[in-house]
């Protein structure tokens, strides 16, 4: 993982547990758990951007 062993990664965790604190840490997991299933489905979900030309959608909602 990302070239860390178990050591690197325990050290790690302990600082975060120092400088968050225990109450903190939930709800920083919940926040980056959510960002990483709000990313993964904008990532699986087609463009809801409409890049077609104003004049256009005007053209062809009036022929409907």
């Amino acid at each position: 993982m990302f070239g860390l062993g178990m050591q690197e990664i325990l050290l790690i965790l302990l600082v975060v547990l120092i400088v968050f604190g225990a109450n903190k840490l939930p709800e920083i997991g919940g926040g980056l758990g959510r960002a990483i299933k709000n990313f993964k489905k904008a990532t699986t979900e087609p463009d809801e951007i409409d890049v077609t030309p104003s004049s256009k959608k005007k053209k062809d909602d009036d022929e409907a």
